[in-house]
């Protein structure tokens, strides 16, 4: 396992790259034989025929070329079977081209003679869903690592807000924009990158490993910032290159695992994604009361500078297009055989500089507003995500205005939603294991919506959460109160993102990077936004009352999961891009 991550990964393409493929060959380097049974003899066949590698959708044209195969496959061979070799003269010299995989004549109109390459069966290693479980977990963990380290970006820099307000003279709302515009920087990044870890050629290990270089070196010029504009303006670009994880992570373990055991790596990755804010305004309380604010920049510097280390000599690629497309560039390499060929490249070739941008830029926000599934969920978790933002806000106000904490104390106030998380955790993997496991047919599809019955409970949770909290907070009160309200709202918000994210990768399979995309552009857009009002209101209207109105909308929204749990199927069949087949 530890030689295939170190081959697979930056470093391992790199050291390839300067020894011309004699370290860290792959086994068909070792044995170029071995090229002819990664050829998948039935889409090569389709291609020759007529153009596709997908079967005739015409019922009687499957028929007539069935039996052409059969006939053809008793003639000539098979791919990989000890006749092939042989098979290259047998092929008859009738005036005709015939492709050399498949035997099949090749349509002069519509067919290619190309020989796809394939996984060679349904246990091939080099497919990330047949990796080892230690292999796939070690994966898992990283993309965690990834997720943690950029996600307490956010989080670490609010417990440094008043420093900031004092060494740069500015307002509290001004100094609220450092917070904000990281969270708008890392809303709008995956607009680009996810979309981009989808193109074949590309992949997304090169997107992870560029972005968070990046992401590392600007944290210099943060922590160094000579005004606050400076400051402000590499708080935002940090969020932007930091932003592949917040998106791509969730594409990456579905990369990996099939879609029985997809929820498992989303709520262990979900956990992560939590840990960020929660135990942020922790690590970050502690640093300002000895250091200032910039030594919170400082320890984002280390945490994920440590994680580019640790990713560039381990991370591998998870991209399945991208592996089948380095494959082919190999075998081609080996045999010399221009007509090797891939699907993820066929698809590649017809891609324009048009497509792309329409992909990269348009496809996350079409997705968002022309389906009604993937905006109604993204709008609930968005609203989900900003009052989480806005309600960090009232924490200072309780715990340093009414209980008397210090920063550092305050910090381990947000602990109470991560206890809630692990709560929701233990009793969502039982429920995933002993229930929703058995709702998958034998060809392991799931209807998309059996993926929303946890939302349906946690919604209810975030009202019940805000409604303790706001009236919990008082000085005859004991502080532990609200900090066990606060932890509802972890039940609440785990609950909701691990149903909402595996239906919308089960209900668009082939765009699950661009939806992802939107919903992180969309609960970004209310995340930056809400935090910039949250002091006045809690000011003015008061702890209880603000935190009520923020309950009032959380149950505003709780018919949502309900709504598409009925209707979501026929929505579905009325979709240009949702799946339609389950």
């Amino acid at each position: 396992m530890v030689w295939d991550l170190v081959r697979d990964s930056t470093f391992g393409h790199l050291v390839r790259l300067a020894s011309k493929g004699k370290l860290f060959p792959y086994a068909e380097e070792r044995d170029p034989a071995l090229w002819k049974k990664f050829v998948n003899e039935e889409k090569s066949w389709y291609l020759a025929h007529h153009g596709d590698t997908n079967s005739p959708e015409d019922s009687a044209q499957q028929e007539r070329l069935q039996g052409i195969r059969g006939v053809r496959s008793r003639e000539h061979g098979r791919p990989g079977d000890d006749s092939t070799a042989s098979s290259r003269t047998q092929l008859p010299d009738d005036g005709n081209h015939y492709n050399e995989a498949s035997g099949v004549r090749v349509d002069t109109e519509k067919g290619k003679d190309k020989h796809v390459i394939d996984w060679y069966g349904p246990d091939d290693p080099d497919n990330p869903r047949n990796w080892s479980r230690g292999k796939r977990f070690f994966v898992t963990f990283e993309i965690c690592f990834l997720t943690f380290s950029v996600y307490i970006g956010s989080a670490i820099y609010t417990a440094g807000i008043q420093d900031v307000e004092r060494v740069f003279g500015v307002s509290q709302v001004a100094a609220t924009l450092g917070l904000t515009l990281y969270v708008a920087g890392y809303g709008l990044g995956p607009m680009v990158w996810a979309p981009m870890s989808e193109i074949p050629y590309i992949g997304c290990n090169p997107v992870y490993i560029a972005t968070l270089f990046v992401f590392v070196m600007f944290q210099i010029p943060t922590a160094l910032a000579s005004n606050f504009g400076m400051l402000l303006a590499f708080r935002f670009l940090t969020g932007l290159f930091g932003s592949p994880a917040l998106a791509t992570g969730g594409a990456t373990i579905a990369d990996m695992y099939r879609p029985q055991k997809q929820a498992y790596g989303l709520c262990v990755w979900g956990i992560a994604a939590v840990c960020g804010p929660v135990l942020g305004p922790l690590v970050g309380g502690f640093a300002v009361m000895a250091e200032g604010w910039t030594w919170t920049v400082w320890e984002l510097m280390w945490l994920s500078g440590f994680c580019f280390v640790f990713l560039f000599f381990f991370l591998p690629e998870t991209s399945s297009t991208n592996i089948l497309y380095r494959r082919t560039r190999r075998l081609r390499n080996i045999t010399g055989d221009q007509r090797l060929t891939c699907e993820p490249e066929i698809m590649a070739e017809h891609m324009t500089g048009k497509d792309i941008v329409l992909m990269t830029f348009v496809r996350p926000i079409t997705l968002n507003f022309t389906e009604p599934m993937v905006f109604l969920l993204n709008l609930y978790i968005a609203l989900i995500y900003g009052l989480l933002y806005i309600w960090f806000e009232s924490f200072p106000i309780v715990f340093i205005g009414i209980y008397g904490f210090n920063l550092g104390e305050q910090g381990l106030a947000f602990l109470g939603l991560l206890v809630g998380v692990l709560v929701a955790l233990a009793g969502l993997f039982y429920w995933l294991y002993y229930y929703q496991e058995k709702m998958f047919d034998e060809d392991g599809n799931i209807q998309p919506e059996k993926r929303l019955i946890p939302a349906m409970i946690g919604g209810v949770f975030v009202p019940i959460c805000l409604f303790w909290f706001g009236w919990s907070s008082r000085p005859s009160i004991h502080w532990i109160m609200p900090i066990i309200g606060s932890g509802f709202f972890g039940i609440a918000s785990f609950l909701l993102f691990n149903a909402v994210l595996p239906y919308l990768s089960d209900a668009y399979p082939e765009y699950t990077a661009s939806v992802f995309a939107g919903n992180d552009l969309m609960r970004s857009s209310f995340g930056a936004g809400f935090p910039l009002f949250a002091n006045a209101m809690y000011v003015k209207l008061g702890v209880g009352w603000a935190s009520s109105l923020l309950a009032f909308l959380g149950i505003a929204f709780i018919p949502i999961p309900f709504v598409l749990y009925i209707y979501g199927k026929q929505l579905r069949q009325r979709s240009k891009m949702a799946r339609k087949d389950i």
